[in-house]
């Protein structure tokens, strides 16, 4: 079961990039928060849709909104990916695969890979509480930035 709009979004600790614990609950508590999960780290897709983040990072932070971008890759290989496409917010590493799972994002194979993100997208307010999600079924659709923006502009 994915985590629905209106409910608590589920609070779990991953590395991010540098190895360094991220603790969820208390991202949520210093703003609106943007959960983007992804299926891997420079597959096009994925590259594109964490650049438009990265580029939008401006409007984001006006509206006192952060981005944590989340997949199953490696905190070694989301360094890389960061700092080849300047992302400059984290990126956290669920190589165990519970976060996918309690985000009801699972994915059983893309291209071959086994268990990685559905590409999605949360706005988690100030409280914990899950105010907008997108899942796409399909890896290879990017989210809708404009009904992403929406959602995030109501809690701003």
């Amino acid at each position: 079961m994915a985590a629905e709009v209106g409910s608590k979004a589920p609070v779990l600790t991953l590395p991010n990039q540098d190895f360094q614990p991220v603790e969820l609950g208390a991202e949520f508590a210093r703003g609106t928060t943007v959960l983007a999960f992804f299926p891997a780290a420079f597959t096009s897709v994925c590259t594109k849709e964490l650049c438009t983040f990265r580029d939008s990072l401006a409007q984001l932070n006006k509206a006192k909104a952060h981005v944590l971008g989340i997949s199953v890759d490696t905190p070694f290989t989301l360094k890389v990916f960061a700092r080849e496409n300047s992302l400059s917010f984290p990126l956290l590493s669920d190589f165990s695969k519970e976060a996918i799972q309690v985000y009801g994002v699972y994915l059983p194979d893309f291209v071959g890979l086994k268990g990685v993100a559905k590409r999605s997208v949360f706005v988690v307010d100030t409280h914990g509480i899950v105010r907008y999600s997108q899942i796409l079924d399909n890896p290879g659709n990017e989210p809708d930035y404009a009904k992403l923006n929406e959602a995030i502009s109501k809690l701003s």
